[in-house]
């Protein structure tokens, strides 16, 4: 018997802005991209190329649809409110650190952030788009950003909200969610991918530490 091909959810993470360099909670702040992040998010155009997408869906902030255009999808996007970022309310801003200093306990995916979202409302956003993404038959791309796309993986997965906090995603990075063999498993299939970011010039980090430990081990 043949095996069903089931439909892919991409996600691509925005390319990098002013703060996502210097760790500030970025939300509803509608910051563009760096030099750097204009540059990161067309290279995302060649690790999409050749993929078959039903639909695609955005962001509205800038940052967001900045990188879908760039990475060739602004002709057929379609704009997706509940996929903006988290309100990050007094925490808009600032890092981390800065909000340790007062609160050491603190952590995003449990407590939410103050005038802003909690997690259970990101969560309920989540939600929205996993069944939107569903209802669409065949392969869809999302472009958005990093804390909502981890609190999207966890609702994919069915796990706890708090376990997003594990699911680190860099800048114009590529993951894909899938099942294994059926409707009833979701799965992650692939997080956090950077190698279309490396250059011919620049090494695979990963590789090179691999080898190293082959070699010397």
């Amino acid at each position: 018997m043949a095996h069903l091909e089931l439909p892919l959810v991409y996600l691509a993470r925005h390319g990098e802005t002013a703060w996502s360099v210097t760790g500030q909670h970025t939300g509803l702040t509608d910051l563009p991209l760096t030099e750097v992040g204009e540059r990161n998010a067309k290279r995302l155009q060649d690790a999409l190329s050749g993929l078959a997408f039903a639909k695609v869906f955005s962001s509205p902030l800038r940052r967001a649809w900045r990188t879908c255009e760039l990475a060739g999808f602004r002709s057929r996007a379609e704009v997706v409110h509940d996929l903006v970022e988290w309100d990050y309310g007094e925490y808009e801003g600032r890092r981390s650190d800065e909000i340790h200093a007062k609160r050491p306990d603190w952590q995003l995916f449990r407590d939410g952030c103050p005038g802003g979202e909690s997690p259970q409302q990101v969560a309920a956003r989540a939600d929205r788009v996993i069944d939107l993404v569903r209802s669409v038959p065949g392969n869809v791309l999302l472009f958005s950003s990093g804390h909502f796309l981890r609190m999207l993986a966890a609702r994919w997965c069915g796990i706890e909200t708090f376990a997003a906090r594990s699911f680190m995603l860099s800048t114009a990075s590529l993951s894909t969610l899938g099942y294994e063999h059926s409707l009833e498993q979701p799965a992650v299939q692939l997080w956090n991918d950077t190698h279309h970011l490396l250059t011919t010039n620049e090494p695979d980090t990963f590789t090179d530490r691999f080898q190293l430990t082959e070699v010397t081990r």
